[in-house]
């Protein structure tokens, strides 16, 4: 089986900070790491390639910098590994994004897809079933457990208070949960083989028959972001310690009433 797992290179949302004039994230200076539901992803791809055999091949779209979130993935124990980086790329939102990373997969060749079921940056969950529908194959989202049994995909998906169990022939497309599977440590062995291995390189020149230039791109991108912003820390709480039970009511019921709660 070739299992295939989009990953995204994101900011490690401790570090981050916003441009007030663009309305996006200041990348540049900040910590990046593979987002957490596609390195589970990777983890659940490398346990069925374990189980029933086959290959996993872990693609990125971003810029040249993402080789680094590559090399982790292939550490990890990902057979091989594609970068998706050009000029005419940049400034794509999740329409965009979705076309040009489902140009790359048929390229590839693919039996099972799974991607993240949102990147914590910019937390939509939607690149991953638009991807599906730009491959026209049955996808299934929200992954907490997956199993093969030969052609058809058993998935226990995760919905609101109860769980779904779908089964799904090949190909098809799958948007994994955190908690899907718990992701492996690299070892020193795999972080060698890891920057021993060639990462191939999409360009535009090699997708674009597949493509509309008026598709991709910030030109080929209908999302506009009116406004952005820093969630703001809460303020600290204050500790009372060894205080009787008529104390601490007295507390409460001061600062109760010093904010005219009552």
């Amino acid at each position: 089986m070739k299992i295939v797992v989009c990953i995204k290179q994101v900011p490690d949302t401790n570090e981050v900070k916003l441009d007030p004039v663009t309305n996006t994230l200041i990348r540049e200076g900040v910590p990046s790491i593979i987002n957490h539901d596609d390195k589970s992803g990777i983890e659940a791809a490398l346990q069925l390639k374990e189980k029933v055999g086959g290959t996993v091949t872990v693609v990125c779209m971003g810029p040249p910098q993402a080789d680094v979130a590559l090399r982790e993935a292939l550490a990890m124990g990902c057979d091989e590994a594609f970068l998706i980086s050009a000029r005419e790329f940049g400034g794509s939102d999740t329409y965009a994004t979705a076309v040009i990373i489902a140009a790359a997969l048929e390229k590839i060749g693919y039996d099972l897809v799974i991607t993240g079921r949102q990147a914590i940056d910019g937390d939509t969950a939607q690149v991953g079933p638009q991807i599906a529908e730009n491959l026209h194959v049955p996808q299934i989202s929200y992954a907490e457990e997956i199993n093969i049994e030969g052609d058809k995909v058993i998935v226990k998906r995760q919905y609101e208070d109860r769980y779904h169990i779908i089964e799904v022939k090949t190909p098809c497309l799958l948007t994994a949960l955190q908690e899907l599977a718990a992701p492996r440590y690299m070892h020193a062995g795999g972080i060698v083989d890891a920057y021993e291995k060639e990462i191939k390189v999409f360009g535009f020149d090699d997708l674009k028959d597949s493509l509309n230039p008026e598709h991709i791109g910030l030109k080929g991108s209908p999302t506009n972001v009116f406004k952005s912003f820093t969630k703001q820390a809460k303020g600290q709480g204050t500790l009372h310690a060894d205080l009787s039970v008529d104390e601490a009511v007295k507390v409460i019921i001061d600062k109760m009433e010093e904010r005219h709660i009552i």
